[in-house]
């Protein structure tokens, strides 16, 4: 049992021939049965056309001797043969025919290759035609000879009336020993033309399975099946698109995140990315070869971290990938995280100025200065005090005031005055989709104005903050005394990757603040402010 058992896997494995060996049997089977058809076409093609050819010889040595006068004055002679048989055997020579035979109406041969059947009738019994019609035609009838192509004419005297018939005639063995030479030439050029075909399947199979890295047909097939179960049981979006900005692969999860629906293949294979979904990035990196990972940025409705790839082969750039993941899911914990790096900064902040604050009490008391340390004391309590108690009085939404604690504890490390204009209110709550633009938009607004002044001169480091909701919206104004923004600023300021800062990863805050903004119906404008730098305005509806 055991041996037989070897002997099938034997068989087994020899039955599995390779790709190569496949494409060199198919294509070398087509290229014979394809010549072995058109042999057979031309062998039957050859065969009519010199049968005709031959046909249409015979007919028309035989009207040429029909009408030779020297035949036509032999037949008023007493014995026409001995004249007729040395006319017509030079010309029979000649021409290569078999026999050359004239006869009276009475069909008595007055010559025939044979000199012995001279004198006795002919056989065959296709000589109607003309000696009772008058008729010039071709016949394939058996003679005294054998079988045999033959030309009929018939022979006529000067008025006109029919006195005999010529029948000029080729073998049919002998019409096939030239149709035979001339098919075995045939043969052997089909038989060459076979052996390239072969040669060239040979070269055709070594060069495909060149391309395809030595993989078999099998390999592929699983190749493509592991491909598709990784790309479409990957959580994470994957766009891939090739050289020329076409699609090529989009898994299902990037259907889900930006499309909310699954679509066909055929609705985005081979269509533009950007015509598709529009400002994936791709092209950028088509055209720069630049890598990019965990980039915010907005794909359609939806924010996502992004990471983009160029996909090189042999040096040049065949393609890229993008992958991303929705960045509400992932909101949870970064919304813990950026509070307790707010809350981080905020306790820093108040730890590095309470330091500042003590060593100076410090000071005043060695001094001796009781009385300016305690006024000092009661100055800064009355400072915190009233912006704490202005912050509980005015804003009630407490996601809103420790933002604004936070960012007013980190200006004061900088050296940055913070101001709340005294008439400003925010009564209004959100929450949902509403509170995440709004914090992000407020935040946004606030880190970019401590970075456009902490720069300039100390005295003149100033941000304005207005907060109101009279009226059905919402609005805020963060006036700072940065350098401002030119004209083209203005025109760019909201688009995703500009920006005026240094460093990676820039140019998202106010894009995405905006985005955020126009999903809940809001708006977020720009124009310049009262203390000399740019003004932002947020407007949200209740």
């Amino acid at each position: 049992m055991l041996a037989i058992h070897k002997w099938q896997q034997r068989w087994r494995v020899k039955q599995n021939f390779s790709l190569k060996v496949k494409m060199i049997c198919l294509i070398s089977i087509l290229i014979i049965g394809v010549f072995i058809i058109f042999g057979l076409f031309l062998r039957s093609f050859i065969s009519t056309i010199m049968e005709d050819q031959i046909a249409k010889r015979a007919l028309s040595v035989a009207q040429s001797v029909a009408n030779m006068p020297s035949v036509q004055e032999a037949f008023e002679r007493k014995h026409p043969e001995t004249v007729i048989q040395d006319i017509v055997k030079p010309i029979q020579r000649n021409i290569g025919a078999e026999f050359i035979v004239v006869g009276n109406r009475e069909e008595i041969r007055y010559s025939h290759p044979e000199v012995d059947k001279i004198g006795k009738k002919m056989v065959g019994g296709d000589n109607n035609r003309a000696l009772e019609k008058g008729e010039a035609y071709i016949s394939k009838r058996k003679g005294s000879l054998g079988l045999s192509i033959r030309g009929k004419a018939p022979i006529k005297n000067q008025d006109g009336a029919i006195i005999g018939v010529v029948s000029v005639g080729f073998l049919n063995e002998e019409v096939q020993s030239i149709i035979q030479k001339q098919s075995r030439s045939l043969w052997l050029t089909l038989l060459g033309i076979i052996l390239l075909g072969v040669i060239g399947a040979i070269v055709i199979a070594t060069y495909l399975k060149k391309l395809l890295s030595g993989m078999e047909p099998e390999e592929i097939t699983q190749l493509l099946l592991q491909k598709e179960a990784i790309l479409q049981s990957t959580h994470e979006g994957i766009i891939a698109v090739d050289n020329q900005g076409r699609m090529i692969i989009m898994n299902t999860a990037v259907q889900n995140i930006l499309l909310k629906q699954e679509v066909e293949s055929s609705q985005y294979m081979g269509r533009s990315v950007r015509d598709f979904l529009p400002h994936t990035g791709l092209f950028h990196v088509l055209e720069t070869g630049e890598k990019h990972y965990n980039k915010e940025m907005i794909l359609g409705d939806t924010v996502v971290l992004a990471n983009r790839t160029p996909i090189f082969h042999q040096q040049s750039i065949i393609g890229a990938v993008t992958t991303f993941r929705e960045k509400t899911e992932l909101e949870s914990i970064t919304k813990e995280l950026s509070q307790i790096k707010q809350y981080a900064n905020a306790q820093r902040a108040q730890t590095h100025e309470f330091s500042n604050k003590l060593y100076t009490i410090l000071g005043l008391l060695q001094l001796g200065k009781q009385e300016e340390a305690i006024s000092f004391i009661k100055q800064e309590n009355k400072i915190q005090g009233t912006f704490s108690q202005f912050l509980l009085e005015n804003i009630t939404d407490p996601m809103i005031q420790g933002l604004l604690q936070g960012k007013l504890n980190q200006a004061n490390e900088l050296g940055i005055t913070m101001s709340i204009h005294p008439n400003s209110q925010l009564i209004a709550c959100f929450s949902g989709e509403k509170q995440r633009a709004f914090l992000t938009a407020v935040g946004n607004l606030l880190e970019n104005a401590i970075e456009s002044v902490k720069h300039v001169v100390k005295p003149k480091r100033e941000i304005a903050i207005l907060l109101t909701d009279i009226g059905n919206d919402v609005i805020v104004e963060v006036d700072d005394s940065g350098e401002g923004l030119s004209s083209q600023d203005l025109d760019h300021i909201f688009e995703q990757g500009y920006t005026k800062k240094e460093g990676e990863h820039r140019g998202v805050g106010l894009a995405l603040s905006k985005h955020l903004l126009n999903r809940v119906g809001g708006d977020i404008l720009v124009e310049g402010g009262e203390l000399g730098g740019a003004r932002f305005i947020i407007i949200i509806p209740k």
